[in-house]
């Protein structure tokens, strides 16, 4: 698996996620990875690394599209996201933005991640993302 130098891109179910949108980048795409995430928190259900990984990867898309990108993120994913036509940036980050607090509360990624004893680090990444989500 390659690593991009950020954890919400180093999860091996968001590099698929992110080779997939490089071959066919749009916004059906992100609502298919947040969506499932999203929908999970309003059920508090524990959330899979395959559904978890690819909701973290697009709520990053999505946080670059309203112009808070992280510090590396990658420069052609970027350049790639400038011909994007999306419907309703708003909307959809809310929709990454309740994906994030569902990934966060309950999911394999943080159970990974205070496995590890990465979890305080791993939660203020997550809520990073979502003030550059707001």
């Amino acid at each position: 698996m390659t690593t991009l130098g950020n954890s919400n891109f180093d999860d091996e179910s968001a590099a698929d996620f992110l080779a997939e949108f490089d071959e066919a980048p749009g916004e059906v795409a992100l609502l298919e990875a947040l969506a499932p995430a999203a929908d999970a928190a309003q059920d508090d259900e524990y959330l899979e690394a395959e559904v978890a990984g690819p909701a973290l990867a697009a709520a990053e898309i999505v946080a670059a599209l309203a112009g808070q990108p992280f510090p590396n993120f990658p420069a052609m994913l970027l350049r790639k996201l400038e011909n994007l036509d999306i419907s309703d940036l708003e909307e959809l980050q809310a929709l990454a933005a309740q994906a994030v607090r569902a990934v966060a509360r309950d999911s394999e990624p943080r159970a990974q991640a205070a496995g590890s004893s990465t979890l305080n680090d791993w939660l203020n990444e997550q809520q990073a993302l979502l003030k550059r989500l707001a």
